[in-house]
């Protein structure tokens, strides 16, 4: 990724003088990669959203811990000083992911290798609550505050991602995003999700007096499904769902809050929903939940009956490939518009995965629908990386490509900031920078384009004035 040129003389970058933050599954504050020489630790802030007991000021879940007491912790003394320290003790990060991505960006064999770090561990959704969407509000919040009471420019890694929503930009969190993004002088970059060949979503554009069938097949042992259905409020049709042993229902009707439908061992459930304060677009919410263990499988299909169509576009989205298996998919995806929320927020830098050994896209990279989205693209096929309780193991996906992006963002900060090249370096500035000096693959004659953006990531190309 042109890195080693900037970090040598005469620029020297390594990220000293700015934040990279993490919101994550949270980190191993003990691995080697985020300590100093001397043990002491690189981590100024760590809020654990799942641990009670002491949160932020002004927050009201989970635990913060200070740079003091992970320093106490680390001394070994084999005894809990304070309370604080004995619920870090507790603090894990159980699948590895979010030490593997602070690792890339942040970590002392990663990108901004001298950069301060927080870290935050993301919690649990509160039951019947979106995916950790107010979790993750909370978290980029925090990082922001922090960041503006350090009066330290802040890189923000967010690779995490679902497939619940419109993807237009317009929901509350992608929103959120882009007005927190105007309040300091921050980077935030969001992974474009693992979902370009998952054939989890498709789409198409209806007209007047003509239907369409959309099929999809539910693989064998599914314990969860469900559907969205995304159109334009202004466009009226009705919708049919057919069992795979035949057997129809529908039309669906709005007016109710929720309508249930028995169809061989599984029961749907429909939900209509309404524009909403941030958005024009209307959801049509299908929930399949089997009667004994498994939702049935076979092939499903789902009618659309223009009635009144004006503009006639739809979208559908089934749940993500790490939450349903390789069978389920429709049988006629469309892979763009795959990316997950909130990659789909404008402001942000979406970071899409090309696989650098042989110079090519990665299939499974989430693709935008206009070409503005992704960004561009970062190694994220095998990359080697720090792992729990110490060690190394070999991670793949645009999770582990976005953090090779935010470190970067943090040495054009560093440039910019604070060596005093252009006070301004941060925001939409740092990403027309990378998006400038971003290099073509191969397979791609057209920038900026669905698959890659504007390109591969190249950061000696993108520091202004070399």
């Amino acid at each position: 990724s042109c890195m080693t040129p900037v970090q040598r003389p005469p620029l020297s970058l390594s990220g000293r003088g700015i934040l990279v933050a993490v919101l994550d599954s949270g980190v191993d504050y003990r691995h080697e990669e985020f300590r100093n020489p001397d043990g002491s630790s690189r981590i100024l802030a760590y809020w654990d959203q799942s641990i009670p007991g002491n949160p932020p000021e002004g927050y009201y879940i989970g635990s913060e811990f200070t740079r003091e007491q992970i320093d106490a912790v680390l001394a070994g003394d084999g005894e809990a000083v304070s309370q604080g320290e004995e619920g870090l003790r507790e603090s894990r990060d159980l699948s590895g992911h979010g030490t593997g991505v602070l690792a890339i960006a942040a970590g002392n064999q990663g990108v901004a290798y001298e950069s301060d770090i927080l870290a935050v561990k993301l919690g649990t959704p509160r039951e019947d609550g979106f995916p950790r969407t107010t979790e993750l509000m909370q978290g980029l919040d925090y990082v922001i505050r922090k960041a503006q009471e350090y009066r330290m420019p802040v890189a923000v890694n967010i690779s995490f991602g679902n497939t619940y929503g419109s993807h237009t930009g317009s929901s509350l969190l992608e929103t959120y995003i882009d007005d927190v993004s105007a309040l300091w002088k921050s980077v935030i970059c969001v992974g474009s999700g693992n979902e370009g060949a998952g054939g989890g979503h498709t789409s198409g554009r209806l007209q007047n007096g003509r239907t369409e069938n959309v099929e999809f097949t539910v693989g064998s042992y599914e314990l969860v499904m469900n559907l969205q259905v995304w159109k334009n409020y202004e466009d009226v049709f009705d919708i049919y769902l057919v069992h795979p042993n035949g057997i129809s229902v529908g039309p669906f009707y709005e007016g109710t809050p929720v309508q249930r439908y028995r169809m061989g061992n599984t029961e749907v459930l429909v939900y209509f929903g309404a524009p909403s304060p941030y958005s024009v677009s209307q959801e049509i919410y299908l929930d399949f939940i089997p009667e004994n263990e498994y939702v049935d499988s076979g092939i499903w299909s789902i009618r659309l009956v223009p009635r009144r169509i004006v503009e006639g576009t739809y979208q559908m989205w089934m749940p993500g490939s790490s939450v349903v298996g390789a069978d389920t998919r429709f049988l006629n995806p469309v892979e763009v518009n795959t990316l997950t929320i909130p990659s789909t927020a404008q402001k942000v830098i979406t970071v899409g995965a090309y696989r650098a050994s042989a110079d090519a896209y990665a299939d499974f990279s989430g693709r935008g629908e206009n070409g503005r989205k992704p960004s561009l693209v970062a190694p994220g096929t095998n990359i080697l990386t720090a792992a729990p309780g110490g060690g190394y193991v070999r991670q793949t996906g645009t999770s582990f490509a976005t953090p090779f992006v935010t470190g970067a963002a943090a040495l054009l900060m560093q440039y910019g900031i604070t060596e005093g090249n252009d006070p301004y370096l941060y925001g939409e500035k740092v990403k027309a920078y990378l998006q400038r000096g971003a290099q073509p693959l191969p397979a791609f004659r057209e920038y900026p384009n669905t698959a890659v953006g504007w390109g591969k990531l190249c950061v000696e190309k993108s520091i202004p004035n070399l």
